[in-house]
């Protein structure tokens, strides 16, 4: 049977002397024989056993889990559980990826139309297609938290008609009301304004709001800093200043 000193082995795995070094010294992967002179040496399983380490660590998955893993005899559906955690995570980081490439080439289209550049306009693009990407995120979030609201009006409406259960609305309305009082609150607190008169970020009165003529990006309200009333521009909330109050649109 095959013995691989320390070089050997992580040459082996591409890894350096002082990582299977490091491994030994946490009890991750021991060396099965020691020489007189303290040399380490291992075998065929200790090999496959610090490639199956290093898939993991690449993986993203820590010393300490691959450590408890080791130690467990059945740790097949932990692996499984551990790899689909970590699939997630590789999903979550390529979608963030592609949403910058999108802003990198929305950036480009707009330094490629006519008219002056500067930093200062090419951060204000930047800026705004943030708060774009911002202001997306809540608005899907309404939509989808919304769906079964809708689905259950539906559904009442349909057996109200094709079987006289009309107490069905009873049950929708007892439902939609709350809903509706809830995910307008969670709105409010989540967007601002700019007024384009003194580009000024401020949060209207509730009432104001709820009430205000609007489009899917704009909203008839009186600008707090100046009294402009007109269509404001949504923004996210994390543009006004710290204590809440209006700002300037930075």
């Amino acid at each position: 049977m095959p013995k691989y000193t320390t070089g050997e082995i992580a040459k082996l795995c591409g890894v350096t002397v002082r990582t299977v070094q490091y491994y030994d010294n946490r009890g991750i992967l021991v060396p099965s024989e020691l020489t007189e002179g303290g040399r380490r040496l291992y075998s065929d399983s200790d090999l496959e056993k610090m490639k199956t380490i290093c898939f993991l660590r690449d993986l993203g998955i820590s010393i300490d889990t691959i450590k408890e893993l080791i130690g467990q005899e059945s740790n097949r559906n932990v692996i499984s559980l551990l790899l689909s955690q970590q699939e997630q995570a590789l999903n979550s980081e390529i979608d963030e990826r592609r949403e910058k490439l999108k802003m990198i080439e929305d950036v480009r289209r707009a330094l490629g139309k006519d008219g002056d550049f500067s930093f200062n306009s090419l951060g204000g693009m930047v800026h705004t297609m943030t708060d774009r990407k911002k202001l997306r995120k809540i608005r899907i979030l309404m939509i989808l938290t919304g769906i079964p609201v809708s689905a259950l009006q539906w559904a009442a409406l349909i057996l109200g008609i094709t079987k006289g259960m009309w107490w069905l609305f009873g049950v929708w309305a007892a439902v939609a009301v709350p809903f509706a009082v809830i995910s307008s609150v969670y709105y409010y607190r989540k967007v601002a304004y700019i007024c384009p008169e003194c580009q000024t970020v401020f949060r209207p009165s509730f009432k104001e709001m709820f009430f205000a003529g609007h489009t899917p990006t704009t909203r008839k309200l009186t600008c707090t800093a100046c009294g402009h009333k007109g269509f404001c521009v949504e923004t996210p909330t994390e543009n006004l200043t710290d204590n809440g109050e209006a700002g300037k649109n930075a």
